[in-house]
C-alpha cells in the first residue's frame, strides 16, 4: 500500500465516499488510488471554485464531509473563495492539496508556493504528510478537525512522494467525532431569567438550531416568554415551508436591520452571532443593536445546540403547540416578470422536499415573504458573501440528495464566476433547475454605490457595474455546457417553463429576464 492508497482507505473507513476534484501532475498517484476504489464517487469540476463550492453544498445536505482534490497552491487559491463561504457556514470539508515531492521543493519549480500560508485563512486545520507512513494518521487528524464542533475546513497537503511511496500502514484509522460541549447550566438559567424579566427580547439562532425539531421547541419557548425568534442573516441551512416555523432572518439592508432591532433590549444567541452590518457605511453604526442592548451568548455554533434548546425549554416551560405555517398556494403571477413573480410561482409550484440554493443576491431578498407556506423545503444560501457559490452549491446538494429536486436561484453576475458548474451538472445528470435572474447588471453594486454616499452611477461606474454590452446569453451558454435551457420574458412563460422543468429529472436552466 502506498500513501495515496492509505489516504483513500482512511477516507472510506470514515464514511467519506465523494471526491470533488480538479487534479494535476502532483496528484496523479492519488488519482490512480481513487481509480482502484469503486466505492469512491469522483466528480470533476472544471474550475476549483466549482470543486470547493460543490463540497460545501454536498456537506450541508449530507451532514458529512466530502473530500476535494486540488492541484498545488494555485489550485487551492482558485478554490479559496468558496472555502471562505463554507467556513462561514461551518461546513465540514476535507481538502487534499497536492505538492511537489519533498526533495523537489528546493528547486523552486514554477508551481512551488506557500500552501500552508494560502490555506490557513480559510481553514480550521492545516497539516502536511511528509511520508507515506504519515498519510493515514494525518488524514485521520484532518477528518477529526472537519467533524469537530459545528464543522470545519481541514486542509491536508500531500507531497507527491508521500503519495507514491509504499510502506503506508495498511489498517486505516477510524475517527470518532469529538463530542460537542454540553449546555452551560448557569448560562441556561441566565437566559431563562432574561426571558422572564419582561423586556423586549430576541432569540437569534443559526446552525443546528435551524433544524425543524429545534425551531419548533424554540417557537414554543418564544410564545411562552413573549420573545421574538429570528435567524441570523446568513445561514448554512434552514428547514422551512408548510408545517414548519415561519422564521424571519435579520435583514441585509442596514436601515431595515436597525429598524428591526430599534426596540430590542435583550438578545440571546444560540449558535448565532450578534447582528452587524455587512459593510461599514458612512454615518451608520456597525452593530445593528441599540447601544444599551444586553447580549447573552447562550451557546456557540460548536455547542450541542439541540441539548441547549431542550435545557432552555426545561427552564422556561413551553407553550402548548408550535405555530406551524399552513400550506399556501398563491395564484400564478401574470404579466411582467419580476423577482416577486418568480417567488410566487415557486411558492405555488415547487415540489415537496425541494432544496433551494440561493445566490440571487438583490433579486431574491423578498423570497421568504412569498414562501412561508410553500411546500416544505431546505434553504441553503450564500454565507460568506464571496459570490460564485450558487451553481456549485446546487451541484453538491444534488449529489448528496439525488432523490430531491434542487432549485438554484442565481444572480447573473455572480453566476458567471463559476458557470462551469453547469457542465458538471450535465455530466453527472444531476436534478438541478437553475433560475437565472437576468437583470444584466451587478444590481447590488448600483445600490451600494448610493448607500456609501458615492452617488449614482455615471458612465465609468456603469461600465464596471453593467453586464449589457454585450448581454450574456444564458440559454446558449447552458446549452454549450450540455444543459437544456430556455428564456422567459413574461410571468406566464416563466410559469410554463417552471412547471415543465419541475416535472422531469435532470439539469435545466431558465433565463428569467427581469
Amino acid at each position: 500500500m502506498n500513501g495515496a492508497d492509505s489516504l483513500c482507505e482512511t477516507l472510506l473507513a470514515n464514511g467519506i465516499d465523494t471526491c470533488f476534484a480538479n487534479p494535476g501532475t502532483s496528484e496523479m498517484h492519488f488519482v490512480a488510488a481513487l481509480d482502484r476504489q469503486p466505492r469512491m464517487r469522483c466528480i470533476l469540476g472544471l474550475f476549483e471554485g466549482v470543486v470547493t463550492g460543490a463540497a460545501d453544498g454536498y456537506a450541508r445536505m449530507a451532514d458529512r464531509p466530502a473530500v476535494t482534490l486540488l492541484h498545488t497552491g494555485p489550485g487551492l487559491a482558485n478554490g479559496l473563495a468558496n472555502l471562505h463561504n463554507a467556513r462561514r457556514a461551518r461546513t465540514p470539508v476535507v481538502n487534499v492539496v497536492g505538492d511537489h515531492a519533498t526533495y523537489h521543493l528546493r528547486h523552486d519549480a514554477p508551481l512551488t508556493s506557500d500552501i500552508e500560508g494560502l490555506a490557513w485563512p480559510m481553514s480550521h486545520w492545516v497539516g502536511r504528510a511528509e511520508s507515506a507512513a504519515e498519510v493515514g494518521p494525518r488524514t485521520a487528524e484532518a477528518i477529526r478537525a472537519a467533524l469537530s464542533g459545528a464543522g470545519g475546513i481541514a486542509t491536508l497537503i500531500l507531497p507527491a512522494d508521500a503519495a507514491w511511496t509504499e510502506g503506508a500502514f495498511p489498517v486505516p484509522p477510524v475517527v470518532a467525532p469529538p463530542p460537542r460541549p454540553a449546555p452551560d447550566a448557569a448560562l441556561v438559567r441566565q437566559a431563562a431569567e432574561l426571558l422572564a424579566n419582561g423586556r423586549a427580547t430576541t432569540i437569534l439562532i443559526s446552525g443546528g438550531a435551524l433544524r425543524a425539531p429545534q425551531t419548533e421547541l424554540l417557537d414554543r419557548i418564544a410564545q411562552k416568554t413573549g420573545a421574538r425568534l429570528m435567524a441570523q442573516q446568513a445561514n448554512g441551512r434552514m428547514q422551512r415551508g408548510a408545517g414548519r416555523i415561519a422564521l424571519d432572518r435579520v435583514p441585509y439592508v442596514i436601515d431595515q436591520a436597525l429598524a428591526s432591532f430599534a426596540a430590542t433590549e435583550q438578545v440571546i444567541l444560540i449558535g448565532a452571532k450578534a447582528p452587524v452590518g455587512f459593510f461599514a457605511y458612512p454615518g451608520k453604526p456597525g452593530s445593528m443593536l441599540p447601544p444599551a442592548c444586553t447580549v447573552l451568548e447562550l451557546a456557540s455554533p460548536d455547542h450541542d445546540l439541540a441539548a441547549t434548546v431542550e435545557a432552555l425549554a426545561g427552564e422556561t416551560g413551553l407553550a402548548p403547540a408550535a405555530r406551524l405555517a399552513p400550506r399556501q398556494r398563491p395564484d400564478l403571477p401574470q404579466g411582467r416578470l419580476t423577482p416577486d413573480a418568480i417567488a410566487l410561482a415557486l411558492a405555488a409550484l415547487m415540489p415537496e422536499g425541494a432544496i433551494i440554493c440561493d445566490e440571487s443576491v438583490t433579486s431574491g431578498r423578498d423570497f421568504f415573504r412569498s414562501t412561508y407556506g410553500a411546500a416544505p423545503h431546505d434553504f441553503l444560501q450564500l454565507t460568506g458573501g464571496a459570490i460564485g457559490d450558487g451553481i456549485p452549491m446546487a451541484t453538491g446538494a444534488a449529489v448528496a440528495c439525488p432523490d430531491r429536486k434542487v432549485i438554484g436561484l442565481q444572480a447573473d453576475g455572480s453566476g458567471m464566476y463559476t458557470v462551469q458548474g453547469l457542465w458538471t451538472q450535465a455530466r453527472e445528470r444531476l436534478d438541478v433547475l437553475t433560475i437565472v435572474f437576468a437583470n444584466r447588471r451587478y444590481q447590488i453594486l448600483h445600490g451600494e454605490l448610493l448607500n456609501v454616499g458615492a452617488g449614482p452611477a455615471g458612465a465609468n461606474a456603469r461600465s464596471m457595474l453593467d453586464l449589457d454590452n454585450p448581454a450574456i446569453d444564458w440559454v446558449q451558454m447552458a446549452q454549450a455546457m450540455g444543459v437544456g435551457a430556455a428564456r422567459a420574458e413574461t410571468a406566464e412563460s416563466f410559469c410554463d417553463l417552471l412547471r415543465d422543468a419541475l416535472s422531469r429529472k435532470g439539469p435545466f436552466l431558465i433565463e428569467a429576464v427581469i
